[in-house]
């Protein structure tokens, strides 16, 4: 007797475990796509990277030859987005670019695109230097070639100007 109660609990426990593999036959689903979205905005970034003529000789050096120098613009934009990039007529302007002394003394100079020194960087119109659109987010530097025209009357000192530095996007 002992076995056939055995038997009989073995034979319900697997009727009950093939009675919860039935119910699962029946179980629904249902599904919907999320949508997903984003915006991607044009923006640009600018810094600088000094222009320092170094020092400026009026009596030998510089009596006839001018002084140049290098500086640097610095641009990131979105890629693909095109920009313009200005240049400001600096802190000391009058009918030129000049820096000062902090006194009332002036030594005149010029910026420019183009190592020739023949397109001067202005802040408008064809002073605008349009580089062409950003091939990636990647930082771009764009030389400015500055140049101290020779043959100017000053005092010794310290000169200096500030320009601003301008991305248009």
């Amino acid at each position: 007797m002992k076995l056939s109660k055995t038997v009989a609990v073995v034979g319900m426990s697997a009727a009950v475990a093939f009675a919860g593999f039935g119910s699962t036959t029946n179980a629904a689903t249902a599904t919907a796509n999320l949508a997903v979205s984003a915006t991607v905005t044009n923006n640009c970034t600018i810094s600088t990277v000094a222009l320092a003529f170094g020092s400026y000789d009026p009596v030998v050096a510089n009596a006839s030859t001018n002084l140049d120098g290098t500086g640097s613009v610095v641009v990131s934009c979105t890629k693909g987005s095109t920009a313009t990039i200005g240049l400001g007529n600096g802190a000391n302007y009058s009918s030129g670019r000049r820096m000062g002394d902090g006194a009332t003394n002036f030594l005149t100079y010029e910026l420019y695109q183009d190592a020739s020194r023949a397109t001067v960087w202005g802040n408008s119109g064809a002073g605008l230097l349009s580089p062409v659109a950003a091939p990636s987010k990647a930082a771009r530097t764009f030389t400015v070639y500055g140049r101290v025209t020779s043959n100017q009357d000053v005092p010794a000192g310290s000169y200096n100007d500030t320009v601003v530095a301008t991305v248009n996007f």
